[in-house]
Parts: structure tokens; C-alpha cells; sequence
């Protein structure tokens, strides 16, 4: 391939054409499935049809309808979009050779599983497909309400079929543009890691991927009952029954906002959600007991997952990112301290827990590390547990890196992980948590986790021993990386005995 060449692939449904950018095959917003709309709204993901003659692959589609903030952060108008391609895979490749057959790595963005966007800026893999020798995927997949809401008509987890449905097609066509269709690492942040999860275990799934690394996975998957309800609730803010059938009469770029206006007043429905009406998100996977079967952890501690290879891990200070965007940050009382303990601890009485464990912890403190434990911390750990327990291979790891970026208030924060796996700085959290001025010691974690994941794609050793119950090995993140046993002992110990599992409704 010339340097000055346009690259043409040729794909089950016809000839695309990419640019070369940086020695790389870049193809942009390649159609895996057909747009949901009309007839196929709310219902699983539809193969996509045929073309004549080539069609190029120079833009992203576009982001699936959501609403463009969240925790008090406006993705502006990046988010927003036109058109109804939303359903679209990137691939970034050396070299679209089929005999070449590298590795592959599916990036699963993530977003509260109502925003986010494969084309945005920070998911740029022009560095991870170079520097670690493989074929990078990306794609989009239906938010909010239209993939995640558990409405009568339609399926559930449509945004999670649509995942199945691009990952069936990099099985179909990866191999054209120079990857390993047996080799296929799936890889995600936050709600995709979320995704992940419930991919391992999910039948539809089986087969299309062999390696998974989750990043900061979020503990919160809906049983049949809560989804439901949840449903009826933002259906009622317009008026409507959940039905595909009445919902389809809202247009899908309107639709978020129905959802948006039910969040502010999610708190009203403490008494049947329980901890989840005081999350950010009126979404997530469903326990629907078909398309998702069993949580990941029953799931997986039932051997669900034993093929499938794991990375998982948390960053030390998770909920740091919600309290900085909120506003939340030096303003907590000690009233909403033992409000929030109370209300996400584990046990009976999650409050004293806490304050036995932590003694001089602040208000701020207890607030924000109750959170973190209860949302992320602890059920990634439990899901490494789980996957070890059903006879497969997990390797955890915890980012524990201080930010020096915005005065060091970000810390090992949510979110920061995707920057240093990307190289991208300049995007994302980059200029909030790093900055400029830190981009040197950026780069020596960049090189940390990119070198871990590529070669984890590549052989299925990040670098460092498998966890188990006994030893508890974890990667430690930092500048000074280290393997150590599980460094979060006192949260560990307080949750030992708590029971994650789909979220249920309280009453009816």
C-alpha cells in the first residue's frame, strides 16, 4: 500500500474505502447493522443491506440520539449529531493485508448507557493500533431509551444485541481488513465495561470474543421488575404507556430529553428503586432472564465466562469525577455523609461500618469513598473473584496514579484511564486531570497500561499473575508500578459478605 493510496476493502456487504493517516488504514463510520428506525425501531439490530460500488469510509456516523450532559458536564455539540447511521463500526489497521491476520481490539465506549460516541476525540486509536501492532475497532451502539429501556413490544438490552451484532460482523469481516477473527479482545470503560460484563455471559455472545478487559466497571444491572418500572416512569413523563408502540411516536432525538426531565426527579422514587434512584442514569443491562440470562457475578462464578480471558480493574478514587462536574467538591455536609453512608453501605448499618473502618476520615471523604466502593470498586473486585471462582482467568489491576492535572483535585479519578490508554491528553478528562504541563509523566503510565492491554490482545499475559482468592494479586498503576495483593483490604473486608446481584424493585 503506496502512501498516497486509498485503501479498499471489500466486506460482506460491499467496498469501502478509507484514508492512510500516520502509516495506518483508517476507515470511519462502516454500517453493521441498518438504521433503527421506522419498522426496526425498538426491535433487535437488522443486517445491514448490500451497496453497489464503493462507498467511502472517510467520516464518522453519527452519535446515537442521547442527551449531551451529565453530572453537570455538557459534551456540547459533539454529541448531538444528525442522521440515523448510528449503528457503525472505525477500524484503524498497519495494514489491510488478510494474510496479515493481527490481533484485534473492540473498544466499547462509555457513558452512563445514555451518552458517549466512538468518534469522539479521546477514542482516537491511531497510537494503540501502531504502537501495539493490531487492528483497533470501534462503534457505536443505541443509548438511553432506545437501548436500554425494558419496554413491552421490543426486546431488552437492544443496545446490547447491537454490541453481538458488530461484534458478528468483525468475525465476518475482520480478517479482510488485516485481523484475527479468533483473536478478538473486546475492551471498554464504565458503561462499557458494564457492556462487557454482561457480553461474557450472554448466549448470543458466545464465541465472538476471546479476551475482555473492563475499566471501571459500574456494579448496577437491573432486574426484569425495577427495569420495568423504571420504564412506566419515563413513559409517564410524556403521557405514554412503555410500549415500542407508543414511544415510536416520539422522535429519537427527542426522546432523551423525556428521560433527562425523570432524572432530576429520580430521588421521588426511593421507596421502589431504592439506591439506584440516587444514581446518574436511569439506565442500565437488564436481568431479563434471556437476552442477559443472570448477573455477570452468578453468571460468571457458574463458569458463564470460563473461555473468555479478563482484565478488570478500578481507578483508586472513582467517584472523585462526579463530585468535581457536580459541583459537589468541598461543599459535603455532614448530614449528607451519614445520609449517603446509610444508604450505600453494606450491612445493616453501612454508616458505622464505614466510620469504624475510617476513623478521621471528613464528611467528604466517607461521602465520596462509600460511593466509589458501592458503584465500582467492590463489584469489580467481586467480578475478578467470580470469574477465578468459575474456573476462568482474571487479572485485576487498580490505576491508583494522582492526577497533577487542575491542582491535583482529580486524583486516580473515573475516566482517567481512557486518556492514558489512548495517548489523547487533549480530550476527555486529559485537559481536567492532566493538563499540559504533565504530559511527561502521563506518557510513562500511557506506555504502562497500552503496552499491558496490547499484549494481553496479543498472547493473554498483561504482564502479571492471574488473581486469586488466596494471594488477591492486583497491577498497581503509578508511576512506581508494582504487583501487591489487593490494595482496598478495609473496603474489601467491609463488603465481604454483601451480595451483588441485579438490582431489584422494592415494592410494586
Amino acid at each position: 500500500m503506496s502512501a498516497v493510496e486509498e485503501p479498499k476493502v471489500r466486506t460482506a456487504a460491499g467496498v469501502v474505502r478509507g484514508r492512510t493517516e500516520d502509516g495506518l488504514a483508517v476507515f470511519r463510520g462502516i454500517p453493521y447493522a441498518e438504521p433503527p428506525i421506522g419498522e426496526a425501531r425498538f426491535q433487535a439490530p437488522r443486517r445491514v443491506r448490500g451497496w453497489d460500488g464503493v462507498r467511502e469510509a472517510f467520516a464518522f456516523g453519527p452519535p446515537a440520539p442521547q442527551e449531551a450532559s451529565m453530572a453537570g458536564r455538557d459534551g456540547g455539540d459533539l454529541f448531538k449529531g444528525t442522521g440515523d447511521d448510528w449503528l457503525t463500526v472505525n477500524v484503524w489497521t498497519p495494514d489491510p493485508d488478510p494474510a496479515a491476520r493481527r490481533p484485534v481490539m473492540v473498544w466499547i465506549h462509555g457513558g452512563a448507557y445514555k451518552h458517549g460516541f466512538s468518534g469522539s476525540p479521546g477514542y482516537d486509536a491511531r497510537h494503540v493500533a501502531r504502537d501495539g501492532d493490531v487492528v483497533f475497532v470501534s462503534l457505536n451502539y443505541r443509548l438511553g431509551v432506545e437501548g436500554f429501556a425494558h419496554l413491552d413490544g421490543a426486546p431488552a438490552n437492544r443496545a446490547l444485541l447491537d454490541q453481538v451484532a458488530a461484534l458478528e460482523w468483525v468475525r465476518e469481516n475482520i480478517a479482510a481488513f488485516g485481523g484475527d477473527p479468533g483473536q478478538v479482545t473486546v475492551l471498554g470503560d464504565s458503561a462499557g465495561a458494564g457492556s462487557i460484563a454482561a457480553l461474557m455471559v450472554m448466549p448470543s455472545a458466545a464465541g465472538l470474543f476471546r479476551r475482555a478487559v473492563g475499566q471501571s466497571l459500574p456494579g448496577t444491572y437491573l432486574s426484569d421488575a425495577l427495569a420495568r418500572d423504571v420504564a412506566r416512569a419515563i413513559a409517564a413523563e410524556a403521557g405514554l404507556r412503555p410500549t415500542a408502540g407508543d414511544l415510536s411516536g416520539v422522535a429519537p432525538r427527542e426522546l432523551p430529553a423525556i428521560g433527562h426531565a425523570l432524572e432530576s426527579k429520580m430521588r421521588q422514587y426511593e421507596d421502589r428503586w431504592g439506591s439506584f434512584a440516587h444514581t446518574l442514569t436511569l439506565f442500565s443491562p437488564v436481568v431479563d432472564g434471556e437476552v442477559l440470562p443472570a448477573a455477570p457475578w452468578q453468571a460468571l462464578a457458574g463458569g458463564a465466562g470460563r473461555d473468555v480471558e479478563l482484565i478488570i480493574g478500578h481507578t483508586r478514587d472513582e467517584f472523585r469525577t462526579f463530585l468535581l462536574f457536580s459541583g459537589q467538591l468541598g461543599k459535603i455536609t455532614e448530614e449528607q455523609a451519614a445520609e449517603t453512608l446509610r444508604r450505600f453501605g453494606p450491612g445493616e448499618d453501612g454508616e458505622r461500618a464505614y466510620r469504624a473502618a475510617f476513623p478521621g476520615a471528613s464528611a467528604e471523604e466517607l461521602y465520596e469513598l462509600v460511593q466509589t466502593d458501592w458503584l465500582f470498586r467492590m463489584p469489580t473486585l467481586r467480578l475478578a473473584e467470580a470469574q477465578a471462582a468459575g474456573g476462568g482467568r482474571a487479572h485485576l489491576y487498580e490505576l491508583a496514579w494522582q492526577s497533577p492535572g487542575n491542582g491535583g483535585v482529580m486524583r486516580a479519578c473515573h475516566g482517567l484511564d481512557g486518556p492514558l490508554l489512548f495517548g489523547t491528553y487533549d480530550a476527555h478528562l486529559g485537559p481536567a486531570a492532566i493538563g499540559p504541563e504533565h504530559t511527561a509523566e502521563a506518557r510513562e503510565l500511557t506506555a504502562q497500561i497500552r503496552t499491558a492491554w496490547t499484549s494481553f490482545a496479543t498472547s493473554g499475559d498483561p504482564g502479571w499473575p492471574a488473581y486469586d482468592a488466596g494471594r488477591r494479586l492486583t497491577r498497581i498503576f503509578d508511576t512506581a508500578p508494582s504487583v501487591a495483593a489487593y490494595p482496598e483490604e478495609t473496603s474489601r473486608l467491609l463488603w465481604q459478605d454483601h451480595v451483588f446481584e441485579a438490582l431489584p424493585l422494592l415494592t410494586a
